[in-house]
């Protein structure tokens, strides 16, 4: 699970319009990030070669690494939260710890907006149930949002897949099609992809 945090006062237009003014500089497809599809060639991205795709992710990750935002990760082992009760009880007690521990920093807001597009109801419910219990109702707005319409959304899908795929260089765990996406040098990977995703996140 992957949380982006923006700071609305911080406008993304600039950023936005340097990624697409690259895409079209290079002749690629100006798409709605979508790491999966982009990786095995499916949906929007279907027809594409791998080389075109993997120069797309290359645009996305160079305006991740410009845009103004910070990020938390969370990873869990299917086996020991099977059941979505679980995954539920431990994100919302890992969401918690993390919200106390950084407070005072999400007190400085007047409002704080939770976009999300309430694709998982476990994960709804953990969010629901963390910020309201360590936020005031009232600094609290909820807002649909769905991936293909904001960019901040791609960006945690982005950020959810270079994680994942992280734990899976740890645990030799490589897919055929991670690998042509990402190599099997794990320490160009972190160079390359995840070192600058790390930087951005909250401690």
């Amino acid at each position: 699970m992957s949380l982006v945090f923006h700071e609305q006062d911080e406008v993304l237009d600039s950023y936005i319009s340097a990624m697409e003014e690259d895409l079209a500089r290079k002749g690629l497809p100006n798409l709605p990030f979508h790491a999966s599809p982009l990786m095995y060639g499916k949906g929007p991205y279907k027809g594409l070669e791998m080389d075109v795709r993997k120069k797309m992710l290359a645009c996305f990750e160079a305006f991740c690494r410009r845009a103004p935002f910070s990020c938390k990760s969370f990873s869990y082992k299917r086996s020991e939260v099977e059941e979505p009760s679980l995954f539920t009880a431990r994100f919302k007690r890992d969401l918690v710890v993390f919200l106390t521990d950084n407070l005072e920093y999400f007190q400085n807001f007047d409002c704080v907006k939770i976009y999300y597009d309430n694709g998982q109801q476990m994960v709804t419910a953990a969010l629901h149930s963390a910020l309201d219990f360590i936020l005031s109702k009232e600094a609290v707005l909820y807002r649909m949002a769905a991936a293909r319409e904001y960019r901040l959304s791609q960006v945690a899908d982005c950020i959810c897949t270079l994680e994942l795929t992280d734990i899976k260089f740890q645990r030799n765990e490589l897919t055929e099609t991670d690998i042509k996406v990402f190599g099997t040098n794990y320490s160009a990977f972190r160079k390359n992809h995840l070192k600058h995703i790390q930087k951005k996140e909250i401690r």
